[in-house]
């Protein structure tokens, strides 16, 4: 098989094709024969070395990747109802930029009629972030104001959706003009452009009250001001610090980082306590072990699918010999929907 490795944190050039040997499935395992893996920002930050979750759990060398869809290939001892030739997405923790994986049998679902094996492997990570932080989390209600940070991006389009889906009036955030047009499609109701409009100025404008609900993946660049904009008994849900990292050159720039985690707002409970204000943070690839919340909203977010209140996202698609140009691609802030590699 063929898969991504990488030795040890850096640039882009850290992302190795290598030949290895195929994986066999243990007892409750299926092997995916991959088609395509999803892409996200998290495998950048990864390759940087800034990824604790990486560190901690795997360690160097490692193959990024959270999610892949395929044909099944090899079943393992104890597993039913699954067998080679069925189509199939996967959650996986790690190790998805691979021709071929083995994954526990529970994390498997079947690929609904209408997608493609891209589309499906792009459906997971961005759906169940967008998911845990709105219902689970933020425990969205009908009726709520909901700002949505970077909602042309995978995460940020899932979002739009599923509050929109919730009933709940959606302002987007988008970086440029090109990116209006898809979160007003997926059901926001404001769009606000940052390079053609002042955010909080506008953000103020379209709820003087606040909102209940912001999602921000963004880190010290909006942070401060998110909370800002919170109304009474609003909750602020932080999933990534991108503004922290490079746009470009692959590594991070440490003399920034360092300014930007000096700069970034803590918060006060007492402040939070008097204020009615809740601050919420959190990341997927620590929670592997409550599969018991996960694995039925991956369900719901597919029955989703196939009955077409939701969609899939667009997708960019690279060979997986191309991966270090998906990185880039992807870090640039230019990006619209979610990247796909193609083992």
């Amino acid at each position: 098989m063929q898969a991504i490795v990488i030795d040890r944190p850096g640039s882009y050039h850290r992302l190795q094709l290598r030949e290895l040997p195929d994986p066999q499935p243990r007892p409750g395992e299926l092997r995916i024969a991959v088609q395509h893996s999803g892409v996200n920002y998290a495998d950048c930050v990864i390759r940087m070395g800034l990824y604790e979750s990486a560190k901690r759990l795997v360690g160097w060398p490692i193959t990024p990747g959270f999610e892949v869809a395929g044909l099944i290939d090899a079943v393992g001892d104890g597993v039913d109802g699954w067998r080679p030739g069925d189509r199939v997405l996967a959650v996986t923790l790690f190790g998805g930029y691979a021709s071929r994986l083995c994954v526990p049998a529970v994390q498997a679902f079947r690929i609904p009629a209408a997608l493609d094996t891209a589309q499906a492997a792009a459906l997971p990570t961005i759906f169940l972030t967008a998911w845990f932080a709105l219902h689970e989390l933020a425990h969205l209600r009908r009726g709520e104001r909901v700002l949505v940070h970077s909602a042309a991006g995978g995460v940020g389009s899932a979002a739009v959706q599923l509050a929109a889906q919730a009933g709940t009036e959606v302002t987007a955030v988008v970086g440029g003009a090109h990116k209006r047009e898809l979160p007003q499609r997926l059901g926001a109701r404001h769009v606000i452009v940052k390079s053609e409009q002042a955010l909080w100025a506008e953000a103020g404008r379209i709820a003087p009250g606040g909102y209940d609900v912001i999602l921000d993946p963004n880190g010290v660049e909006t942070l401060g001001q998110s909370y800002a904009h919170l109304a009474p008994l609003g909750r602020l849900a932080i999933y990534g610090f991108h503004t922290m990292l490079p746009r470009q050159g692959g590594r991070p720039n440490w003399p920034k980082l360092a300014w930007d985690w000096l700069r970034t707002p803590r918060f006060d409970p007492l402040k939070l306590t008097v204020e009615n204000r809740s601050v919420l943070g959190f990341n997927l690839s620590f929670l592997s072990e409550r599969a018991d919340l996960l694995l039925p909203a991956m369900t719901q977010i597919l029955a989703g699918i196939e009955a077409g209140r939701l969609q899939p996202p667009p997708l960019a698609i690279y060979p997986l010999s191309a991966v270090a140009e998906a990185h880039h691609a992807l870090e640039s802030g230019q990006t619209q929907g979610k990247l796909i590699l193609a083992p």
